[in-house]
């Protein structure tokens, strides 16, 4: 009530001056300054319920250190910006929220002030503040941490605006830079297309970048040269999404958890770039820092020869430096680099796989989400079971060699034939080998040891999960009226006598929708599913857990998913209804291969994407609180008080009404994750038995 007297008191020519301090923030916008001259960590806050049609009415700030209100009107125009002002929604429900998660994280009281905008008393001797009470006024002379605004507007991944207004200029002191021009929007700091390795030589392994010292950091690099002719080979570059820069003097217990992701495609395609795994809803929703990357795919990541010298896993090699180079340098970009998640999807979940056995990677990270790695029938299992080099060379590169002319000769002249071609020539050939073999150093056994007999990443907490309808993109072309039960199986690559086993144990019953194709179509996908996803996951997460091989192990399978991989068209959609236009997941469809990215990232809503009930948004909110959670302490249930002081209600009641999400231990070892979700014993164990993948399988 005090603060509200104060401010009915502030006269119309005060008002006047407070409009002159705003337009000479405006007249200095262009400047980009070093974000050491501030003397201060930069934190941008934003309350992000990831409801993209309502973003506008939200604000966003950056926090300063503590300073004076002079100074602090000083540090904000040093940013292009004014102090956050009192005029808008920003005070209202957002900024007891926001402050109060401030006061979480620093060990702030309640009743600490802030410096914002607004008018100064009559004589100057009091100037506006803000506490999570309300608006209020401290004398100017004293020091209050400062919010600044943050006008920068809110863009879809790769239409950032990068006018020099929303510039800053980043020193690194762990990095033989003197600066990274960068820009950021209303989620967080955006640094991209960084460089992290010097640009290799064709078959040989990346190391550090050690290039000119002056980067910028505005736009992505290019993809990493993939099937269908995009991309190119200079392509070694990372993409960093942060809340948080830090001051030099900045300890290292205010660093931010680090979400270190890895792109799927097959080892021949994606990239880190994709806008779907833009990271600033992550950054902003989890306070956490998001990486994604870029690494060598097909025959450039992944030839090997048994010449001695071209020995494979190239790609996975890219993954360990750039992981290195966090490690080195993500603290100032305000990463913990003890707290790195590595997570990925489909060949990404195949890559934090192979990681977790991987030598070189352990120490680099401490948290790991396989998502849909593929495991067991025909193609999946080599994402899974790791080639020799001599198998590898009998199933691709040795015919991979002959495709592209250079199949005779000596070793080092079928290596020179295959240096001196195109790289389209190379990543276009039908056997362009792809595959993590046991290279010696980076895989030196056939498969993840979860049985304890072999190396593992020991101190990592791991979650492995799939789609509940992961296989109806593996489980062939669709069939036709004419094709039968048998044939249908038989063409995810299964051979006859294992269809017959399979259909004759009545454990894969037909369903009757009165579409005879969909029906055969729903028991292949069942099968593929169980055979190339669950079964395996499954073993793989109860033999860890038996032999104590991680530090906690959970699963999940999402039975919601938005669009996915479809290369069967319209089979990944849930149906149109008069009542939900553009489809209602409570019907019944297939929760298909990468339907749950949009809800990883938050990203739902970009390129005008739609929620298509009143699910999509709160399970969006859930489930990225369920992932950074994760990354913040290694338990996918975010903590109580974590969403009492970011208001994230919504996650807090759904938690309350489905209980928490158990890890493998438990009698409930899977997390169905739905609206609602719920826990649930091992799934499919009677199909697994009969396809040959028992829960036991890694024992």
């Amino acid at each position: 009530m005090h603060g509200e007297l104060l401010w009915n008191e502030v006269s119309a020519m005060l008002a006047r001056r407070l409009l002159l301090l705003y337009a000479c923030v405006s007249a200095t916008r262009a400047v980009v300054p070093l974000s050491t001259s501030l003397g201060s960590d930069l934190w941008l806050l934003f309350q992000n319920d990831l409801d993209w049609h309502t973003t506008s009415e939200h604000d966003s700030s950056i926090l300063l250190s503590a300073r004076t209100h002079a100074d602090a009107f000083s540090g904000c125009t040093k940013l292009g910006e004014g102090l956050a002002p009192t005029n808008n929604t920003f005070f209202g429900s957002d900024i007891s929220k926001i402050l109060a998660y401030v006061a979480l994280e620093t060990g702030a009281s309640g009743i600490q002030k802030y410096w914002v905008g607004g008018a100064s008393s009559a004589h100057g001797e009091l100037c506006p503040a803000v506490s999570a009470s309300g608006l209020s006024t401290a004398a100017c002379a004293s020091t209050l941490p400062v919010l600044c605004a943050n006008s920068a507007p809110n863009k879809i991944s790769g239409q950032t605006d990068l006018s020099p207004t929303w510039q800053v200029q980043v020193n690194s002191g762990a990095l033989a830079v003197t600066g990274y021009v960068t820009t950021r929007d209303h989620l967080s700091f955006r640094f991209l297309g960084i460089p992290y390795a010097n640009e290799p030589a064709r078959w040989t392994h990346s190391s550090l970048y050690t290039g000119h010292p002056t980067l910028s950091a505005l736009t992505f690099g290019s993809p990493c040269a993939q099937v269908g002719g995009t991309g190119a080979e200079n392509c070694l570059f990372l993409n960093i999404f942060t809340p948080f820069l830090p001051a030099q003097s900045t300890p290292s217990s205010k660093l931010k958890p680090v979400m270190f992701w890895i792109h799927g495609g097959a080892f021949t395609g994606g990239e880190g770039s994709d806008a779907i795994f833009d990271g600033g809803n992550l950054a902003s929703r989890g306070d956490v820092v998001v990486v994604t990357i870029n690494y060598r795919l097909g025959a450039l990541g992944f030839l090997a020869l048994d010449d001695g010298v071209t020995n494979g896993n190239y790609g996975l090699a890219d993954q360990i430096t750039a992981l290195q180079w966090v490690h080195a340098h993500i603290a100032s970009f305000g990463g913990d680099p003890s707290r790195v998640t590595i997570f990925g999807q489909s060949a990404g979940a195949g890559s934090v796989r192979a990681l977790l056995g991987s030598p070189p990677a352990f120490g680099l990270f401490a948290g790991a989400i396989a998502q849909s790695n593929l495991a067991g029938f025909a193609y999946a299992h080599t994402y899974s079971e790791y080639f020799t080099i001599a198998q590898e060379v009998a199933v691709a590169a040795g015919k991979f060699v002959v495709e592209v002319g250079c199949g005779n000769g000596t070793a080092a002249e079928v290596l020179a034939c295959l240096r001196a071609l195109p790289w389209q020539t190379l990543q276009q050939a039908p056997d362009a080998p792809r595959y993590v073999v046991v290279d010696g150093t980076f895989i030196t056994r056939d498969r993840l040891s979860v049985d304890g007999k072999g190396p593992t990443a020991s101190n990592a907490h791991v979650i492995f999960g799939w789609m509940a309808g992961d296989g109806a993109d593996f489980a062939g072309s669709f069939p036709q009226t004419t094709t039968t039960q048998s044939a249908s199986v038989e063409g995810i690559g299964i051979d006859a006598n294992l269809t017959t086993t399979i259909l004759d144990s009545d454990l894969f019953p037909r369903p009757s929708t009165g579409n005879a194709t969909l029906d055969t179509f729903n028991v292949t996908t069942r099968v593929a599913t169980d055979g190339q996803f669950i079964c395996l996951d499954q073993a793989t997460a109860h033999s860890a857990a038996t032999h104590h091989v991680f530090k906690t192990v959970w699963t999940y399978q999402f039975d919601r998913s938005y669009m996915g991989f479809e290369p069967i068209p319209g089979i990944c959609d849930p149906p149109v209804t008069p009542t939900h236009p553009f489809g209602d997941p409570s019907l019944p469809y297939f929760q298909c291969h990468s339907g749950e990215l949009y809800f990883n990232f938050g990203t739902l809503g970009q390129d005008s994407r739609p929620f298509r009930d009143e699910h999509d948004l709160p399970f969006e909110q859930v489930t990225v609180d369920a992932w950074t959670a994760f990354a913040r302490a290694y338990d996918p249930n975010p903590g109580a008080a974590f969403l009492a002081a970011r208001g994230y209600a919504g996650t807090a009641a759904a938690l309350r009404e489905w209980g928490l999400w158990e890890d493998v231990t438990s009698l409930v070892p899977v997390r169905a994750l739905g609206w609602p979700s719920r826990g649930s014993a091992w799934l499919e164990q009677e199909q697994c038995e009969v396809l040959g993948f028992p829960l036991d399988f890694y024992d």
